[in-house]
């Protein structure tokens, strides 16, 4: 494989703007989490009362816009890789609004479908996946996780403050008005963001092996390729599928189990609201411990501790301290691929590809994270009780956790 070198705007540190590219990038991705994702969940039920359909058909809608964006993944990375994130960001954080505005003026399911499936398609222009690779672009590898790691812990928190503000705008203007509000924070602060602060580094070079120098296109699609041919790429695909999975399952269903043992609905929404907290700290976890550790390696045994926690819930889980227990147990590992991913794919690919690259396997995780929980759902009903689908969960996580440890026992040195 060729060496991949790429030149940041200021190789000494990302340059000034680069950081004010993070800086911008942590508020709108927070922002596009909040109105575009989490708002959804919140407003589930009263948009199925005023639409006179099943919240069933409603979550349908929602489960549309994520697949739309996985399939949308794949066309996005190549833009991104030939063209950078400015037009793309801009553009589609202006759509984005203009979503929201439709949004909530829809009457029927078909027309909440359409929207959604828009929404969906926009997420893939505007939330973590474009804003990894502006990054990956611009940043030097040893200023790189830092710059991620900054934009995910403040993202992080887009559920903690957009789940309630959103609560309370419905409660108090009703779903539409509140949805046009979202639209008016969600216009006045990314698309100026987008506009004005993202950039295409000054000079980005390739070089194969060699040193001689290569079209940026043909390097892009030799390094794509390459990435399709290795089999380590298809094991990585295959454990965060699994990862995937599993985490999209148990954030669905998790209440369901904890009510079904007993807890009171308020407390095990309350339990089930920790996993995106925890999804902070995973990713403090795995920063502070890569000084020392391969990713891979970190990243294995938090899944491994995931499905530990798992196999205990039916044994500990009847109480409150056992089912903090196992929730704080598998919410270690809730964030932790969103900030993994970068790594693991620049370490072994280099950046010249690495939206394409990206986009590729963002699409098959975000189908497995959209169907799970469907499936599961049938599981559920056909078989008694939890434990059937608490098994398939930690068995996904376990898989995981060995493609992880599969990958760091056959990766090469990184290039660098």
């Amino acid at each position: 494989m060729p060496t991949i070198i790429t030149v940041p705007a200021d190789a000494a540190v990302g340059g000034h703007h680069g950081w004010r590219m993070v800086a911008a990038l942590a508020v709108t991705s927070t922002i596009g989490y909040g109105t575009l994702y989490y708002a959804y969940a919140v407003l589930l039920t009263p948009m199925a009362a005023t639409l006179g359909t099943s919240t069933t058909a409603v979550t349908g809608a929602l489960t549309a816009s994520v697949l739309a964006g996985a399939l949308a993944a794949l066309p996005v990375g190549r833009w991104l890789d030939h063209h950078g994130g400015h037009a793309l960001m801009t553009t589609g954080s202006i759509t984005a609004t203009a979503l929201l505005i439709a949004w909530s003026q829809v009457h029927t399911i078909e027309q909440l479908y359409a929207v959604m499936i828009g929404v969906g398609i926009t997420g893939a222009m505007v939330l973590y996946e474009p804003a990894f690779a502006v990054i990956v672009a611009w940043f030097t590898p040893d200023r790189r996780p830092t710059a991620l790691f900054a934009v995910t812990i403040v993202a992080g928190f887009a559920s903690t403050i957009f789940m309630p503000l959103t609560g309370l705008l419905a409660a108090h203007l009703g779903w539409r008005d509140a949805l046009l509000v979202l639209a008016a924070i969600h216009g006045a602060v990314t698309v100026p963001l987008h506009a004005l602060t993202i950039r295409r580094p000054r000079l980005a070079a390739t070089a194969g092996p060699t040193g001689t120098e290569r079209s940026g296109h043909a390097q892009r699609r030799a390094v794509a390729r390459a990435a399709m041919r290795d089999a380590r790429f298809w094991i990585l695909a295959a454990a965060l599928i699994a990862h995937g999975a599993a985490t999209s399952t148990m954030t669905v269903h998790l209440i369901g189990y904890l009510i079904s043992r007993g807890h009171p609905g308020t407390v095990a929404a309350t339990m089930t609201g920790l996993l995106g907290v925890l999804s902070v700290t995973g990713r403090l976890v795995l920063t502070a411990a890569r000084r020392h550790l391969r990713v891979t390696t970190i990243v294995a045994a938090v899944f491994a501790i995931q499905a530990s926690a798992v196999l205990a819930m039916p044994l500990l889980a009847g109480t409150r301290t056992g089912a903090v227990i196992t929730v704080v147990g598998f919410g270690l590992g809730f964030g932790i691929t969103s900030l993994a991913t970068p790594a693991l794919l620049t370490d072994r690919y280099g950046t010249t590809a690495y939206a394409t690259i990206a986009g590729r396997l963002t699409a098959p995780v975000t189908i497995a994270k959209a169907i799970a929980p469907l499936a599961t759902a049938t599981l559920l009903h056909t078989t008694a009780g939890y434990t059937p689908l608490l098994t398939a969960v930690a068995g996904c996580c376990a898989l995981a956790a060995i493609g992880m440890l599969i990958r760091t026992t056959r990766s090469p040195s990184p290039v660098s």
